[in-house]
C-alpha cells in the first residue's frame, strides 16, 4: 500500500485531500485509480487508511480507518552532521531517518572539505529533503524529518543550547562506562543533540567550544569510525534506549 503525507489542515472529518507534487505522482507515475486504498499521515501520530474517490487537480479520499500508531521515538533527536565529501550525506540522511531522527542539520566545521555556495546549498538541501521524505515513507514514519540549512559550527552549538541532552562523540574521549551511563540516563521526552564531525573529525578548539556550551564528549569505542558510521551508531543506541512498546488503537470511520 502506497503512503502519502499531508498537512493537518487537509484532513477533514470524513475525507482527506491530497495536493501538490503527490497528485502528479499518483496520476501519472503510479497510475492510481478511484477505489484504490492508500495510507496517509499528517505528522500528528495518526495514520489513516483511505479510499481514493477522485483524481483531478487534487486527490479526494475517504477515510476508512485511523490508527494511533505511535511509531515515532518519544524524544526529538537532532543530528548535527559535519558536511562530508561526495554523496555520503545522502546515505546518512536516509539511514538517520530510518532510525527515527527528528531533524538533520548540516554543519560546516574546520575540517569540512566541501564548500557550497548559496545556489548549490539550496539545490543540495532540496535533494536531501526529498531523500528524507522517501526514507520516511519507506520506513512508515508518521513524520518527515526536516533537513535544515547549512550552519557554521558556532551557529550549530548555539542552536543546540536549548536541547536537554547534548552529545559529541570524540576520538580522544575515554571511559566507556561513563558513556554508557550518559546514554542510559536519557529519558523519553528529552530533546537530544548529536554532533558528528566530518572526515578528519572536530578540531580541538571546536571540542573546547562544545564543552564550554555544556556538551558531553563521549567515546564510541576503541575503533575510529567514519563520519557516515558514527552518527548511525549513536542513533542506533539511542533508538534501542528510548524505543517503547507501540500502543496502537484502530478505529473505523464506517
Amino acid at each position: 500500500m502506497h503512503r502519502f503525507f499531508v498537512e493537518p489542515e487537509q484532513v477533514g472529518q470524513e475525507e482527506i485531500t491530497i495536493i501538490g507534487n503527490d497528485v502528479n505522482h499518483m496520476k501519472n507515475v503510479l497510475r492510481m485509480k478511484p477505489g484504490e486504498i492508500i495510507g496517509i499521515s499528517d505528522g500528528s501520530g495518526i495514520e489513516y487508511t483511505c479510499e481514493i474517490l477522485e483524481l483531478n487537480k487534487e486527490v479526494k479520499t475517504k477515510i476508512l480507518t485511523c490508527l494511533d500508531a505511535r511509531r515515532e521515538l518519544p524524544s526529538r533527536i537532532t543530528l548535527f552532521q559535519g558536511l562530508p565529501k561526495s554523496d555520503k550525506m545522502e546515505w546518512i540522511i536516509q539511514k538517520a531517518v530510518e532510525l527515527g531522527v527528528y531533524e538533520i542539520i548540516p554543519v560546516a566545521t574546520r575540517n569540512t572539505v566541501v564548500k557550497l555556495d548559496k545556489k548549490k546549498e539550496e539545490n543540495k538541501r532540496k535533494r536531501w529533503q526529498a531523500i528524507a521524505e522517501s526514507a520516511a515513507k519507506q520506513s512508515k514514519r508518521l513524520y518527515i524529518p526536516q533537513v535544515g540549512a547549512l550552519m557554521s559550527f558556532p551557529q550549530a552549538v548555539k542552536r543546540a543550547c536549548d536541547m536537554e541532552v547534548r552529545l559529541i562523540p570524540y576520538e580522544l574521549a575515554e571511559n566507556m562506562a561513563e558513556t554508557r551511563e550518559i546514554i542510559a540516563g536519557i529519558r523519553p521526552g528529552q530533546s537530544a543533540a548529536v554532533f558528528i564531525g566530518p572526515e578528519g573529525g572536530f578540531g580541538e578548539e571546536e571540542i573546547a567550544m562544545a564543552m564550554q556550551a555544556g556538551m558531553r564528549p563521549i567515546t564510541l569505542g576503541k575503533r575510529i569510525l567514519r563520519t557516515e558510521t558514527a552518527g548511525i551508531a549513536v542513533l542506533s543506541v539511542l533508538m534501542f534506549t528510548l524505543e517503547g512498546e507501540p500502543a496502537a488503537a484502530e478505529k473505523s470511520r464506517e
